[in-house]
């Protein structure tokens, strides 16, 4: 059976659309007529339209949320926990979603099920809405034959992913709004007020003291050339973006991040808690350890940590330890290492992997709440600072003034 969107006139003449499975559209304008609806446009889904055709379809499918595909995983594991059959969780999900791209993306994958492909083949079709991780994950589950468990491991993992990401979202979103007021407030200081305050001393013809000269030069560059220097600023960071891009210039850049003050604990601590997260679930899910690192190694954001992660998973695939592997590449945090050695000296790596996770996890919050908490002070003091500079050189010529009067 086939998945089908439709649009269609209800009892009271108001449009609905929605998605529906059946054998062919006519089969679908049956079904609407027998529910008293008069369909408009019925059409398959557009993952039945392209399947085969376009090699660039991939770009165009469907994506999910971290949210959505949090709920969908949780849900599908409640149904498949109580006894459901896979088919049958994807049809009850779908139709417990609002959304008809949800709809539409769940009947086509419930589709390939009843083919016969397997779930993590079937979710296959939208790579943009189930990453490798995810499918990898419930590949393993269905080998294991306990879906139902590690659907919940990836639900857990997806929402705490979104839990941390919102955290950091909400603390950066006071220090951004301060920067950009600090900006704006210069910007408006330097283009509009001096300048009228300036023409009153200009008259006077008295020499002026070298702060306020300086701030009216300064006014006067802003005056001109404000709008050149956010054109160019623009400019560079797109410029800077596509270089970026060049996979030579990402590695140098990448390298590079690792080794600044303060830059590269950050980075390094985002990374290898990204990296212990992904291969802890993926191991707690059955999968492989090569497997798992060739994974975990894909959804690091740093291409030259993606690079070390893939030469420590050769030397694994060799015989090497994991705690080996990753140390010989020496950009991992030796408290990680040590956890790691312990784990696979225990036999309990699974859960060490999701210790380290969590202990990187909450490293990273901690420095950058306290970069955050830092941040909002020194803007507050360039503004303050930015802002007393400017009074003081409206006020030395007034004061100077008024001694020659006196």
């Amino acid at each position: 059976m086939a998945a089908f969107e439709y649009i269609a006139l209800n009892k009271k003449g108001r449009e609905e659309k929605g998605v529906l499975e059946a054998d062919s559209s006519r089969q679908v304008r049956q079904m609407l007529r027998d529910k008293g609806m008069a369909p408009l446009s019925v059409n398959a889904t557009k993952e039945d339209k392209s399947t085969g055709k376009n090699p660039f379809a991939d770009l165009f499918k469907p994506r999910l949320t971290v949210r959505e595909l949090a709920l969908v995983t949780r849900q599908m594991a409640t149904l498949i926990a109580a006894g459901l059959p896979v088919e049958e969780a994807l049809l009850a999900v779908s139709k417990q979603s609002e959304n008809p791209r949800i709809q539409s993306m769940l009947l086509a994958v419930r589709g390939k099920v009843m083919e016969g492909y397997s779930l993590a083949n079937s979710l296959a079709e939208y790579p943009r809405a189930f990453p490798n991780l995810y499918r990898a994950t419930v590949s393993a589950g269905e080998s294991a034959g306990h879906l139902d468990l590690v659907l919940n491991r990836l639900a857990d993992f997806t929402e705490s992913q979104q839990e941390s990401r919102s955290r950091i979202q909400q603390a950066m979103v006071y220090p951004a709004i301060l920067f950009f007021l600090t900006i704006a407030i210069l910007a408006g200081l330097l283009g509009y007020v001096v300048p009228d305050i300036v023409k009153v001393f200009a008259d006077t013809g008295q020499a002026l003291p070298t702060l306020t000269i300086f701030i009216i030069s300064l006014s006067d560059f802003v005056a001109a050339y404000g709008i050149f220097v956010v054109i160019g600023i623009i400019a560079l960071i797109f410029a800077a973006k596509r270089a970026l891009q060049v996979p030579s210039i990402r590695m140098s850049w990448d390298r590079r991040l690792l080794h600044l003050p303060l830059v590269s604990k950050m980075s390094r601590g985002l990374n290898t808690a990204q990296f212990a997260s992904t291969l802890s679930i993926l191991s707690a899910s059955g999968v492989p350890l090569v497997d798992a690192m060739r994974i975990a190694g894909q959804v690091l954001s740093n291409t030259f940590l993606r690079q070390k992660v893939s030469e420590a998973t050769v030397k694994v695939s060799e015989g090497s330890s994991l705690n080996s592997a990753l140390e010989q590449s020496g950009y991992f945090p030796p408290m990680m290492l040590h956890m790691i050695a312990s784990g696979e000296a225990s036999g309990q790596l699974d859960d060490m992997l999701s210790r380290v996770a969590n202990s990187m996890q909450q490293d990273v919050e901690l420095l950058l709440g306290v970069l955050l908490s830092l941040f909002g002070p020194f803007m507050l003091l360039l503004m303050g600072g930015a802002v007393f500079t400017i009074v003081m050189a409206i006020l030395l010529p007034i004061i100077n003034l008024n001694q020659l009067v006196a």
